[in-house]
């Protein structure tokens, strides 16, 4: 994959924020769709995001508003400038490397992963519950999650055992009611470790890219680790819910588990539409997680 050039326009703008520019690096992840630089004038850099879409721009915006707030420097980077036509953001740089297949010590890699669960209850415990608009907003999301786990199933059904049917109708039938009765927060909506950085200098760990950030209900946040790494890494689980600091209440264990079955059903519908034995063997590895934690 060829380096992704910084468009003209935006290099302009990223120089009247950072006179001297000197140095242009992309940093994007290998999709289509990212589209991330880090530039520097000498010693000085930050980095430059074109966000994806308006909707994707208008949230990181309120997410690193959010994180200034409830987050120091060392834990995320700050919000330098943002172009809304350009849907452009100049943040602050953060040490520390992406911890996505990071090579760590096991003693590292539990710390990391209480330190992770610690930072994002502080996350969860600075916001408010949000308002009659943000529920509704989360009602009409939890909505579309259930209807595409039904029309999944349509498209699905035959490769699929009776039990994980079951499971794929219990999201499609449940997902609205179970988030109703759930308290909002304000969600970094995308608590992966791609977007967690680890510094070795200093052993701390900081959060980046908060495109996804909105109110949802907090088991949104643990959806990715709880279908592909705690299945196989308890220990990682319980080192998270320590940092967390409370075990999840029997509803959120039932939203969490059943909104990772509409992923895992999502990735088998996309990889056999488009032939992709990738997607479909990841579907039915997280159905098959999720029905063995059901049985």
């Amino acid at each position: 994959m060829t380096d992704k050039p910084l468009p003209t326009e935006l290099r302009a703008w990223v120089a009247d924020h950072l006179s001297g520019l000197d140095t242009i690096e992309d940093r994007s992840w290998p999709r289509s769709s990212s589209q991330v630089w880090r530039v520097a004038a000498g010693a000085r850099s930050a980095f430059v995001k074109i966000s994806h879409s308006e909707l994707d721009f208008d949230r990181e915006v309120a997410g690193y508003a959010y994180t200034e707030r409830v987050l120091s420097e060392q834990q995320a980077p700050r919000l330098l400038a943002a172009h809304p036509d350009l849907r452009a953001l100049l943040s602050s740089p953060l040490p520390g490397q992406v911890v996505r297949d990071l090579p760590l010590a096991l003693d590292v890699e539990l710390r990391l992963h209480e330190d992770a669960g610690r930072l994002l209850r502080h996350w969860h415990d600075a916001s408010d519950a949000g308002s009659a608009a943000d529920r509704t907003a989360v009602h009409s999301a939890m909505q579309e999650y259930a209807q595409e786990a039904a029309d999944c199933l349509e498209d699905t059904a035959a490769h699929l055992a009776v039990d994980r049917i079951a499971l794929v109708e219990d999201a499609s039938t449940n997902l609205v009611d179970l988030t109703a009765r759930l308290p909002l927060v304000f969600l970094h909506g995308d608590y992966a470790t791609r977007n967690w950085l680890y510094d070795s200098a200093t052993d701390r760990h900081g959060l980046i890219d908060f495109a996804m950030s909105r109110y949802g209900v907090a088991v949104e946040e643990f959806v990715w680790l709880f279908g592909a790494v705690w299945p196989l890494r308890p220990d990682l689980r319980d080192a998270y819910f320590t940092g967390y600091g409370r075990p999840l209440t029997q509803e959120e264990e039932e939203l969490l588990r059943l909104l990772t079955v509409r992923l895992g059903v999502s990735y088998l519908r996309t990889g056999l539409i488009k032939d992709r034995g990738d997607l479909a063997a990841r579907g039915h590895l997280i159905l098959d997680r999720m029905a063995s934690q059901h049985s």
